[in-house]
């Protein structure tokens, strides 16, 4: 079954290929889409130059680099925000991409930096061994890391680019949503909601 068309689309590039780019679409999984082409949703990819890919939605286009996304929002729509929900034990999951690469994510105020198990890292593309090796301390004691710059983070419609993380060298159950990303939110509590609103 097609989706319908919504007024609003979400889109993110995350990747490039030659006439081809890699488009998630309302927070789903990537997928390409050919130069001359249109989604389900009215998302057509017009051209491809370089580093960048010009996108149009709704009849309005936008040159969108890698990592980055456009909201088609009505004008004058506020910063891009995030309501998570708390799962019975109080703890906030939800689903986003790194590198456009999906991903489940754990908020996690208490880790100093977005952490990626080590089976995560190879899945999203990233080389631990071209990053900074380090030692941290966690619940189950001291563990190797290595540290590393992501080229974009996106939880809900909020995406930040040039995202400092830890790989490990271990797996790890779930992404930890460090403060490396919620340092430039705002964190709104209320009851079992969290709100994160980009504060740049």
């Amino acid at each position: 079954m097609w989706p319908f068309v919504v007024c609003g689309a979400d889109v993110g590039l995350a990747g490039l290929f030659p006439g081809k780019a890699l488009l998630t679409i309302n927070g789903g999984a990537p997928r390409i889409v050919a130069v001359g082409t249109r989604t389900a949703e009215g998302v057509g990819v017009v051209a491809i130059e370089g580093e960048t890919a010009t996108i149009e939605v709704n009849g309005k286009r936008r040159v969108l680099r890698v990592g980055q996304n456009v909201a088609a929002q009505p004008s004058g729509a506020g910063p891009a925000s995030v309501v998570l929900t708390a799962d019975a034990r109080g703890h906030f999951f939800t689903t986003g991409n790194i590198n456009g690469t999906s991903v489940r994510f754990l908020v996690d105020t208490g880790a100093s930096m977005v952490s990626i198990g080590a089976g995560d890292a190879r899945r999203m593309g990233i080389d631990p061994g071209k990053g900074v090796p380090g030692i941290v301390n966690t619940a189950n004691g001291q563990a190797q890391v290595s540290r590393v710059k992501l080229n974009s983070v996106r939880v809900g419609d909020v995406v930040l680019n040039n995202v400092n993380a830890l790989v490990h060298q271990h797996d790890l159950p779930v992404t930890l949503l460090g403060m490396s990303f919620l340092n430039r939110m705002e964190m709104q509590r209320s009851g079992d909601t969290m709100t994160l609103t980009k504060r740049y």
